[in-house]
Protein backbone atom coordinates (compact mmCIF):
# COMPACT_ATOMS: atom_id res chain seq x y z
CA UNK A 1 0.00 0.00 0.00
CA UNK A 2 1.56 3.63 -1.23
CA UNK A 3 2.54 5.38 2.21
CA UNK A 4 0.88 8.95 1.49
CA UNK A 5 1.28 12.41 3.55
CA UNK A 6 0.68 15.78 3.54
CA UNK A 7 3.18 17.92 3.85
CA UNK A 8 2.76 22.13 4.92
CA UNK A 9 5.35 24.20 5.15
CA UNK A 10 4.46 27.39 7.48
CA UNK A 11 7.61 29.62 7.73
CA UNK A 12 8.48 32.31 10.26
CA UNK A 13 7.63 36.38 8.70
CA UNK A 14 9.44 39.46 10.65
CA UNK A 15 7.13 41.51 13.34
CA UNK A 16 5.83 44.43 10.86
CA UNK A 17 2.01 44.98 11.19
CA UNK A 18 1.38 43.49 7.62
CA UNK A 19 3.64 40.26 8.33
CA UNK A 20 2.05 39.86 11.92
CA UNK A 21 -0.87 39.90 10.00
CA UNK A 22 0.00 37.18 6.78
CA UNK A 23 1.69 35.12 9.49
CA UNK A 24 -1.70 34.52 11.57
CA UNK A 25 -3.83 33.99 8.33
CA UNK A 26 -1.57 31.35 7.01
CA UNK A 27 -1.37 29.62 10.44
CA UNK A 28 -5.10 29.76 10.28
CA UNK A 29 -5.55 28.41 6.90
CA UNK A 30 -3.47 25.57 7.48
CA UNK A 31 -5.09 24.66 10.73
CA UNK A 32 -8.61 24.64 8.39
CA UNK A 33 -6.44 22.72 5.58
CA UNK A 34 -5.44 20.18 7.95
CA UNK A 35 -9.22 19.50 9.35
CA UNK A 36 -10.29 19.06 5.46
CA UNK A 37 -7.29 16.80 4.50
CA UNK A 38 -8.53 14.37 7.45
CA UNK A 39 -11.65 14.33 6.78
CA UNK A 40 -10.61 13.16 3.41
CA UNK A 41 -8.35 10.39 5.01
CA UNK A 42 -4.83 11.34 5.49
CA UNK A 43 -4.05 10.22 8.38
CA UNK A 44 0.05 11.56 8.37
CA UNK A 45 1.07 14.89 8.19
CA UNK A 46 4.19 16.55 7.87
CA UNK A 47 4.37 20.09 9.14
CA UNK A 48 7.40 21.89 8.55
CA UNK A 49 7.94 25.30 10.79
CA UNK A 50 9.23 26.96 13.85
CA UNK A 51 5.67 28.12 15.41
CA UNK A 52 5.09 26.05 18.52
CA UNK A 53 2.07 26.90 19.05
CA UNK A 54 0.72 26.12 15.23
CA UNK A 55 1.98 22.42 16.17
CA UNK A 56 0.28 22.27 18.80
CA UNK A 57 -3.28 22.98 17.81
CA UNK A 58 -2.58 21.03 14.38
CA UNK A 59 -1.87 18.36 16.64
CA UNK A 60 -5.92 18.37 17.77
CA UNK A 61 -6.79 18.35 13.75
CA UNK A 62 -7.21 14.46 14.10
CA UNK A 63 -4.58 13.67 11.83
CA UNK A 64 -1.15 12.33 13.19
CA UNK A 65 1.28 15.13 13.04
CA UNK A 66 4.85 15.37 12.55
CA UNK A 67 6.88 18.47 13.01
CA UNK A 68 9.93 19.00 11.34
CA UNK A 69 12.40 22.33 11.65
CA UNK A 70 14.38 21.74 8.19
CA UNK A 71 17.94 22.06 8.39
CA UNK A 72 19.18 25.75 8.50
CA UNK A 73 19.62 27.77 5.96
CA UNK A 74 16.30 27.01 4.99
CA UNK A 75 16.09 25.27 1.34
CA UNK A 76 12.89 23.94 -0.09
CA UNK A 77 13.74 20.98 -2.04
CA UNK A 78 16.47 19.82 0.10
CA UNK A 79 13.64 19.70 3.17
CA UNK A 80 11.01 18.43 0.92
CA UNK A 81 13.87 15.14 -0.10
CA UNK A 82 14.40 14.99 3.46
CA UNK A 83 10.81 14.29 4.39
CA UNK A 84 10.07 11.77 1.62
CA UNK A 85 13.65 9.87 2.65
CA UNK A 86 12.94 10.24 6.01
CA UNK A 87 9.27 9.35 6.05
CA UNK A 88 9.35 6.94 2.79
CA UNK A 89 6.59 8.52 1.24
CA UNK A 90 5.36 6.91 -2.10
CA UNK A 91 3.35 10.14 -2.63
CA UNK A 92 2.77 13.12 -1.16
CA UNK A 93 0.46 16.70 -0.93
CA UNK A 94 2.44 19.49 -0.43
CA UNK A 95 0.97 22.84 0.26
CA UNK A 96 2.70 26.47 1.38
CA UNK A 97 0.93 27.40 4.31
CA UNK A 98 -1.77 29.91 3.26
CA UNK A 99 -2.69 27.64 0.15
CA UNK A 100 -5.61 25.16 -0.15
CA UNK A 101 -7.40 26.76 2.57
CA UNK A 102 -10.27 27.26 0.32
CA UNK A 103 -10.55 22.98 -0.66
CA UNK A 104 -13.50 20.80 0.61
CA UNK A 105 -12.86 17.14 1.48
CA UNK A 106 -13.83 16.00 -2.16
CA UNK A 107 -11.21 18.31 -3.84
CA UNK A 108 -8.51 16.74 -1.20
CA UNK A 109 -9.56 12.92 -1.79
CA UNK A 110 -8.86 14.03 -6.04
CA UNK A 111 -5.68 15.19 -5.03
CA UNK A 112 -5.06 11.96 -2.23
CA UNK A 113 -5.98 9.99 -5.35
CA UNK A 114 -3.75 11.12 -7.43
CA UNK A 115 -0.86 10.51 -5.25
CA UNK A 116 -1.31 7.35 -5.08
CA UNK A 117 -0.83 6.74 -8.68
CA UNK A 118 1.38 4.49 -10.41
CA UNK A 119 2.87 6.45 -12.84
CA UNK A 120 5.40 9.32 -11.66
CA UNK A 121 3.85 12.69 -12.08
CA UNK A 122 2.79 15.83 -10.89
CA UNK A 123 -0.39 17.85 -10.96
CA UNK A 124 -0.07 21.43 -9.24
CA UNK A 125 -2.72 24.01 -8.72
CA UNK A 126 -0.65 26.46 -10.39
CA UNK A 127 2.28 25.02 -13.04
CA UNK A 128 3.84 28.29 -13.81
CA UNK A 129 3.87 29.17 -9.75
CA UNK A 130 3.08 26.32 -7.36
CA UNK A 131 1.73 27.19 -4.12
CA UNK A 132 0.34 23.46 -3.85
CA UNK A 133 0.86 20.15 -5.67
CA UNK A 134 -0.08 16.37 -5.61
CA UNK A 135 3.11 13.75 -7.14
CA UNK A 136 2.87 10.11 -7.54
CA UNK A 137 5.94 8.64 -6.78
CA UNK A 138 7.65 10.61 -4.47
CA UNK A 139 10.44 8.48 -3.99
CA UNK A 140 11.91 9.23 -7.91
CA UNK A 141 12.50 13.24 -6.72
CA UNK A 142 15.38 12.57 -4.40
CA UNK A 143 17.28 12.21 -7.84
CA UNK A 144 16.39 15.49 -9.11
CA UNK A 145 18.00 18.73 -7.95
CA UNK A 146 14.80 20.69 -6.62
CA UNK A 147 14.62 24.43 -6.49
CA UNK A 148 15.46 26.50 -3.50
CA UNK A 149 11.68 27.38 -3.36
CA UNK A 150 8.37 26.16 -4.18
CA UNK A 151 7.80 28.70 -7.26
CA UNK A 152 9.23 26.71 -9.68
CA UNK A 153 8.88 23.45 -8.87
CA UNK A 154 6.82 22.88 -11.97
CA UNK A 155 9.22 23.73 -14.36
CA UNK A 156 12.18 21.77 -12.50
CA UNK A 157 9.90 18.63 -12.48
CA UNK A 158 8.82 18.97 -15.73
CA UNK A 159 12.64 19.58 -16.96
CA UNK A 160 13.45 16.18 -15.33
CA UNK A 161 10.73 14.55 -17.13
CA UNK A 162 8.22 14.23 -14.77
CA UNK A 163 4.63 13.91 -16.48
CA UNK A 164 3.09 17.54 -15.39
CA UNK A 165 -0.54 18.57 -15.03
CA UNK A 166 -2.36 21.47 -13.80
CA UNK A 167 -5.89 21.70 -11.81
CA UNK A 168 -8.75 23.91 -13.60
CA UNK A 169 -7.82 27.52 -12.65
CA UNK A 170 -10.42 28.04 -10.13
CA UNK A 171 -10.86 30.25 -6.88
CA UNK A 172 -10.31 26.86 -4.47
CA UNK A 173 -6.97 26.27 -6.51
CA UNK A 174 -5.76 29.75 -7.18
CA UNK A 175 -6.05 31.73 -3.91
CA UNK A 176 -3.29 31.91 -1.37
CA UNK A 177 -2.68 33.93 1.48
CA UNK A 178 0.81 35.41 0.45
CA UNK A 179 -0.01 39.02 1.37
CA UNK A 180 -2.47 41.58 3.45
CA UNK A 181 -4.45 42.46 0.54
CA UNK A 182 -5.01 38.45 0.37
CA UNK A 183 -6.26 38.23 4.11
CA UNK A 184 -8.26 41.88 3.68
CA UNK A 185 -10.25 39.78 0.76
CA UNK A 186 -10.69 36.90 2.53
CA UNK A 187 -12.52 39.80 5.77
CA UNK A 188 -14.54 41.80 3.03
CA UNK A 189 -16.06 38.29 1.59
CA UNK A 190 -16.17 35.97 4.92
CA UNK A 191 -14.51 32.74 3.16
CA UNK A 192 -12.83 30.39 4.85
CA UNK A 193 -12.90 27.66 7.45
CA UNK A 194 -13.43 28.33 10.85
CA UNK A 195 -10.03 29.11 12.26
CA UNK A 196 -10.14 31.55 9.19
CA UNK A 197 -13.08 32.95 9.70
CA UNK A 198 -12.29 33.85 13.23
CA UNK A 199 -8.43 35.66 12.66
CA UNK A 200 -10.30 37.75 9.99
CA UNK A 201 -13.33 39.43 12.28
CA UNK A 202 -10.09 40.18 14.54
CA UNK A 203 -8.81 42.15 11.68
CA UNK A 204 -9.10 46.19 12.27
CA UNK A 205 -7.80 47.67 8.89
CA UNK A 206 -10.05 49.14 6.59
CA UNK A 207 -11.48 47.73 3.88
CA UNK A 208 -12.97 50.52 2.17
CA UNK A 209 -10.95 50.20 -0.79
CA UNK A 210 -12.05 46.63 -1.47
CA UNK A 211 -16.01 48.02 -1.55
CA UNK A 212 -15.36 50.65 -3.85
CA UNK A 213 -13.76 48.15 -6.02
CA UNK A 214 -16.30 45.32 -5.85
CA UNK A 215 -19.14 48.00 -5.98
CA UNK A 216 -17.37 48.17 -9.84
CA UNK A 217 -17.74 44.73 -11.16
CA UNK A 218 -21.52 44.99 -11.07
CA UNK A 219 -21.68 48.24 -12.99
CA UNK A 220 -22.29 48.00 -17.02
CA UNK A 221 -20.89 51.45 -17.27
CA UNK A 222 -17.67 51.14 -15.23
CA UNK A 223 -14.38 50.78 -16.36
CA UNK A 224 -11.41 48.61 -14.13
CA UNK A 225 -7.72 48.40 -15.12
CA UNK A 226 -6.06 45.48 -13.77
CA UNK A 227 -1.53 45.85 -13.79
CA UNK A 228 0.91 42.89 -13.12
CA UNK A 229 1.08 38.97 -14.10
CA UNK A 230 -2.26 38.47 -15.13
CA UNK A 231 -2.95 35.35 -16.14
CA UNK A 232 -4.83 35.24 -19.67
CA UNK A 233 -7.18 32.58 -18.44
CA UNK A 234 -7.51 34.18 -15.30
CA UNK A 235 -8.67 37.33 -17.24
CA UNK A 236 -11.14 35.36 -19.15
CA UNK A 237 -12.58 34.06 -16.60
CA UNK A 238 -13.07 37.44 -14.75
CA UNK A 239 -14.22 39.31 -17.81
CA UNK A 240 -16.88 37.17 -17.96
CA UNK A 241 -18.46 37.17 -14.48
CA UNK A 242 -18.34 41.09 -14.00
CA UNK A 243 -20.85 43.44 -15.70
CA UNK A 244 -17.67 45.99 -15.80
CA UNK A 245 -15.33 46.45 -18.70
CA UNK A 246 -11.94 45.36 -17.89
CA UNK A 247 -8.57 47.06 -19.67
CA UNK A 248 -5.29 44.37 -18.26
CA UNK A 249 -2.15 44.97 -18.79
CA UNK A 250 0.13 41.51 -18.13
CA UNK A 251 3.74 42.61 -17.51
CA UNK A 252 6.15 40.46 -15.42
CA UNK A 253 4.72 36.74 -15.86
CA UNK A 254 6.94 33.99 -14.41
CA UNK A 255 9.50 36.76 -12.19
CA UNK A 256 10.13 34.18 -9.64
CA UNK A 257 9.71 30.82 -11.53
CA UNK A 258 12.37 32.29 -14.08
CA UNK A 259 13.74 35.28 -13.44
CA UNK A 260 14.85 38.01 -15.88
CA UNK A 261 16.75 41.27 -16.14
CA UNK A 262 14.00 43.05 -18.46
CA UNK A 263 11.86 45.71 -16.80
CA UNK A 264 8.48 46.35 -17.56
CA UNK A 265 6.71 49.09 -19.56
CA UNK A 266 4.28 50.63 -16.58
CA UNK A 267 7.83 50.18 -14.35
CA UNK A 268 9.78 52.50 -17.04
CA UNK A 269 7.16 54.83 -17.28
CA UNK A 270 7.33 55.53 -13.95
CA UNK A 271 11.19 55.86 -13.49
CA UNK A 272 10.25 58.54 -16.67
CA UNK A 273 7.38 60.20 -15.47
CA UNK A 274 6.87 59.99 -11.53
CA UNK A 275 4.05 57.94 -9.93
CA UNK A 276 2.01 61.46 -9.68
CA UNK A 277 2.03 61.24 -13.57
CA UNK A 278 0.99 57.66 -13.35
CA UNK A 279 -1.65 57.90 -11.29
CA UNK A 280 -3.59 60.83 -12.77
CA UNK A 281 -3.15 59.15 -16.40
CA UNK A 282 -4.70 55.83 -14.70
CA UNK A 283 -7.66 58.35 -13.40
CA UNK A 284 -8.50 59.32 -16.90
CA UNK A 285 -8.90 55.93 -18.85
CA UNK A 286 -10.65 53.94 -15.47
CA UNK A 287 -12.77 53.75 -12.69
CA UNK A 288 -10.74 51.93 -10.31
CA UNK A 289 -7.71 49.62 -10.65
CA UNK A 290 -6.31 46.26 -9.06
CA UNK A 291 -2.12 46.45 -9.33
CA UNK A 292 0.22 43.27 -8.99
CA UNK A 293 3.33 45.84 -7.61
CA UNK A 294 6.16 43.59 -7.34
CA UNK A 295 6.80 43.65 -11.03
CA UNK A 296 6.59 47.50 -11.43
CA UNK A 297 8.54 48.55 -8.72
CA UNK A 298 11.54 45.21 -8.49
CA UNK A 299 14.91 47.24 -9.15
CA UNK A 300 16.38 44.69 -11.23
CA UNK A 301 15.68 41.42 -9.54
CA UNK A 302 15.46 42.74 -6.16
CA UNK A 303 12.41 44.00 -4.08
CA UNK A 304 12.33 45.26 -0.54
CA UNK A 305 11.95 43.52 2.30
CA UNK A 306 8.39 42.12 3.10
CA UNK A 307 7.58 44.79 5.71
CA UNK A 308 7.79 46.81 3.00
CA UNK A 309 5.65 45.27 0.35
CA UNK A 310 3.09 44.63 2.86
CA UNK A 311 3.12 47.99 4.22
CA UNK A 312 2.62 49.09 0.65
CA UNK A 313 -0.11 47.13 0.44
CA UNK A 314 -1.94 48.34 3.63
CA UNK A 315 -1.40 51.45 1.71
CA UNK A 316 0.95 52.61 5.00
CA UNK A 317 3.42 54.43 2.92
CA UNK A 318 4.79 56.21 6.42
CA UNK A 319 5.90 52.49 7.25
CA UNK A 320 7.63 51.78 4.27
CA UNK A 321 11.56 52.94 4.15
CA UNK A 322 12.15 52.46 0.31
CA UNK A 323 11.95 55.38 -1.05
CA UNK A 324 10.36 54.14 -4.49
CA UNK A 325 7.89 52.10 -2.63
CA UNK A 326 6.63 54.86 -0.36
CA UNK A 327 6.46 57.50 -3.31
CA UNK A 328 4.41 55.04 -5.20
CA UNK A 329 1.82 53.79 -1.90
CA UNK A 330 1.72 57.48 -1.37
CA UNK A 331 0.33 58.31 -4.58
CA UNK A 332 -2.13 55.16 -4.72
CA UNK A 333 -3.96 56.14 -1.97
CA UNK A 334 -4.20 59.89 -2.88
CA UNK A 335 -5.44 58.78 -6.08
CA UNK A 336 -8.76 59.85 -7.34
CA UNK A 337 -10.30 56.59 -8.04
CA UNK A 338 -9.81 53.49 -5.80
CA UNK A 339 -6.75 51.41 -5.77
CA UNK A 340 -5.98 47.87 -4.34
CA UNK A 341 -1.95 46.82 -4.48
CA UNK A 342 -0.99 43.54 -3.77
CA UNK A 343 1.37 40.85 -5.28
CA UNK A 344 0.63 37.84 -7.59
CA UNK A 345 -2.48 36.81 -5.82
CA UNK A 346 -4.22 39.49 -6.17
CA UNK A 347 -4.51 39.06 -10.40
CA UNK A 348 -5.00 35.27 -9.53
CA UNK A 349 -7.00 34.00 -6.72
CA UNK A 350 -7.81 37.41 -5.80
CA UNK A 351 -9.73 38.02 -9.17
CA UNK A 352 -11.71 34.58 -9.08
CA UNK A 353 -12.66 35.95 -5.43
CA UNK A 354 -13.86 39.02 -6.19
CA UNK A 355 -15.77 37.82 -9.25
CA UNK A 356 -17.37 35.79 -6.90
CA UNK A 357 -18.21 37.59 -4.05
CA UNK A 358 -18.55 41.20 -6.29
CA UNK A 359 -21.93 40.13 -6.71
CA UNK A 360 -23.65 39.69 -3.11
CA UNK A 361 -26.66 41.76 -2.13
CA UNK A 362 -27.30 42.49 -6.32
CA UNK A 363 -30.37 41.51 -8.33
CA UNK A 364 -28.01 41.82 -11.42
CA UNK A 365 -27.68 38.42 -13.11
CA UNK A 366 -24.66 36.90 -12.41
CA UNK A 367 -23.92 35.40 -15.64
CA UNK A 368 -24.44 38.23 -18.20
CA UNK A 369 -23.25 36.79 -21.35
CA UNK A 370 -25.49 34.75 -23.90
CA UNK A 371 -25.04 31.15 -24.50
CA UNK A 372 -22.97 30.80 -27.76
CA UNK A 373 -24.55 28.68 -30.41
CA UNK A 374 -23.78 26.00 -32.66
CA UNK A 375 -25.40 27.03 -35.69
CA UNK A 376 -24.46 23.37 -37.74
CA UNK A 377 -26.45 21.50 -35.03
CA UNK A 378 -29.18 23.88 -33.67
CA UNK A 379 -32.23 25.57 -35.05
CA UNK A 380 -32.12 29.29 -34.72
Amino acid sequence: MTKIAAVIMHAPLGGSAGEIMVEMARAASSLDLSSVLHAAGIEKIVLVTEDDALSEKMAQCGASVTVERGSPPFHFGHTLQEIIDKHSLGGFLYFGSGSGGLIDAGRARTLIDFAKGAQTSAVFNNFYSCDYVAVAHAQDLLSIDLPEIDNSLGFVLSDAGINCGALPRELETQFDIDTPTDVLLLAASGLGGKEMRRCTRAISYKQHRISEIMSLLHRRDAQLAIIGRVNPITWAHFEQEVACRTNVLSEGRGMRSYPSSRGTLIGDLLAKKGTGYFFEELATVCDGAIIDTRPLLAQGEHLPPASDRFASDLLDHEAIGDPLWREFTLAASQARIPIILGGHSLVSGGLYLLSREGWKDHDLRRRLHPDTIDWQKEQI
